[in-house]
């Protein structure tokens, strides 16, 4: 590492900050839509740079512990280290609570599922390596989810008098 900016986390600001433009857009389209839902507001970029801040620090703290000879710290996801961080930091002050809340959880959603599809479609490759007993499995997977969750639901309205 040549210093706090090399380019792995100018690559990884810019992803994040991608992300961040995206949830941004799909807040505003989404009140658009709906006048009634969250305006995008100075205190939801506030609250967007508050989760590009988390987001980067988690992502230097892995960087670090990685370089320690504890396996449970090297192993400890990136996605762990950012909660942590925002927990700390959120339970430090209220205003990073204040300008969380400006940013609509739908809105934040929407690109993270986007990415997490695209994620999945490039690595279908590698589902040719792969027996043809796993698309069985999976069929069932599903399928047993689907019914599970329709179930679940079922009873819920069931029970709620619907």
């Amino acid at each position: 590492m040549t210093g706090l900016l090399s380019n792995k986390y100018i690559k990884y600001g810019l992803i994040i900050l991608l992300s961040v433009g995206l949830i941004m857009f799909t807040q505003e389209i989404k009140h658009v839509k709906d006048p009634n839902s969250m305006p995008v507001t100075g205190m939801t970029v506030l609250g967007l740079g508050v989760l590009w801040l988390f987001s980067m620090i988690g992502i230097f703290i892995s960087d670090l512990v990685n370089k320690t000879s504890i396996s449970i710290l090297r192993e400890f996801p990136v996605l762990g280290w950012v909660s942590i961080v925002s927990l700390l930091m959120c339970l430090l002050s209220d205003f990073f609570i204040q300008a969380i809340q400006a940013v609509d959880f739908l809105s934040i959603t929407t690109p993270i599922l986007t990415f997490a599809g695209i994620s999945v479609a490039n690595r279908l490759v590698d589902l040719k390596n792969t027996s043809w007993r796993v698309a069985i499995v999976a069929v069932f997977v599903f399928t047993g989810t689907y019914i599970g969750s329709a179930l679940i639901a079922t009873l819920g309205l069931y029970l709620a008098g619907n």
